[in-house]
């Protein structure tokens, strides 16, 4: 999390969200949380640790306690300049000293705990070993909304990313495509998003012709050339926040048949669009999206799902997916990117963040969702 994040949180709001984690721990049966270095613990306490390493650094958080966080004496000066640092208690413990005796008296000897999905099976079987009674469960599976709901300054920072991710993709589409390499373009984006602000950029896809039928294609050293639809997919971290957007550009005019397709997955974006509003199930965007690609005959090349919760990650729960059942609620970010992928052809995908409002969604991404023609 970089100095300008920290600082938009207070010892105040850490502490809120640690008392409510806590609590909504509590609610789900569990004795705890157990949070490894990552990002739960930069969203609960701003601190994330020098360096990860195999020495224990540990928040203990239960209803009714105060919250600790286990760290490494020769780490413990770092931590205790973080933000949320006044709102707990460092315990910290020195090389040669047991730290997993040292979190065991913290514990239920018989609790079931959550604990980060990214922690090491390292310290995880050391606790088991420590705590014979104890049990675990993952994090995202015991609390998957944890972070799911935004607050106002939350909201603005992710406001703030993705105009970012916006004002990038103004730019690229201005700069040469034809007769360079994907990877070529790809570290133009690279260049802008970081330009505009993001300290970390997760993904810069560019997916050229036949190469856009793979959602996840890495960008390579084939050569755009006239005539390709191009994928663009690119996103990172902003102030700590995430940034995600796809826009698909064609090299040069387009045939009837690709702008057919281009217009049916930008109505099927607008569809999963319209279906945000607080109440709706997570899975009725991804039926309004899925809904418009299969009646126009393209079902069967819609292959992932509509779309994926944003925020201090840019992948994380809640997930737009047939089967979850779970109501959207104000304050929710997430991705709605519905796509079409032909094999041996080419690929479309258009991609917004949205945030749930009280009576509906607004979207994060405005570029414009028509088909841009690049040369």
């Amino acid at each position: 999390m970089t100095g300008s994040t920290a600082a938009s949180f207070t010892a105040d709001d850490y502490g809120a969200r640690m008392e409510r984690a806590a609590r909504t721990a509590a609610e789900a049966g569990l004795a705890g949380l157990l949070v490894a270095p990552g990002p739960d613990l930069v969203w609960l306490t701003g601190y994330a640790p020098p360096a990860v390493t195999e020495r224990l650094t540990l928040l203990v958080l239960a209803a009714g306690q105060d919250p600790v966080l286990v760290v490494p004496a020769l780490e413990a000066p770092d931590a205790q300049k973080a933000a949320g640092a006044p709102a707990l208690t460092l315990r910290d413990w020195t090389d040669g000293k047991d730290p997993y005796a040292a979190t065991a008296a913290l514990l239920d000897a018989s609790g079931r705990f959550g604990i980060s999905d990214n922690a090491w099976a390292l310290h995880l079987l050391a606790l088991q070993q420590a705590v014979p009674g104890s049990s675990y469960t993952s994090l995202t599976e015991a609390l998957p909304m944890l972070r799911a709901v935004k607050d106002a300054a939350e909201l603005e920072l992710m406001t703030a990313a993705g105009a970012a991710a916006d004002a990038t993709f103004e730019e690229i589409r201005n700069v040469p495509f034809a007769g360079r390499r994907e990877s070529e373009v790809a570290a133009d984006l690279d260049r802008l998003l970081r330009r505009h602000g993001h300290e970390t950029v997760d993904f810069t896809i560019v997916a050229s012709g036949p190469n856009g039928a793979n959602p996840h294609h890495e960008a390579g050293d084939r050569v755009i050339e006239s005539g390709d639809m191009v994928v663009l997919d690119f996103g990172g971290l902003k102030d700590g926040y995430g940034s995600d957007t796809s826009r698909t550009v064609h090299v040069g005019e387009p045939t009837d048949a690709e702008r057919r397709v281009h217009d049916i997955v930008r109505e099927a974006q607008e569809a999963g669009f319209r279906a945000v509003r607080p109440g709706a199930a997570c899975q009725d965007v991804d039926r309004a999206a899925r809904a418009v690609i299969a009646d126009a005959g393209y079902g069967e090349y819609f292959i992932h799902r509509t779309g994926h919760g944003i925020g201090v990650t840019t992948h994380e729960p809640p997930y737009m997916i047939e089967g979850e059942e779970r109501p959207l609620v104000p304050g929710m970010c997430f991705s709605v990117e519905p796509g079409i992928y032909l094999p041996g052809r080419f690929g479309v995908r258009i991609e917004d963040i949205v945030t749930v409002t009280e009576d509906g969604g607004r979207r994060l991404n405005t570029t414009s969702r028509e088909l841009v023609i690049v040369e």
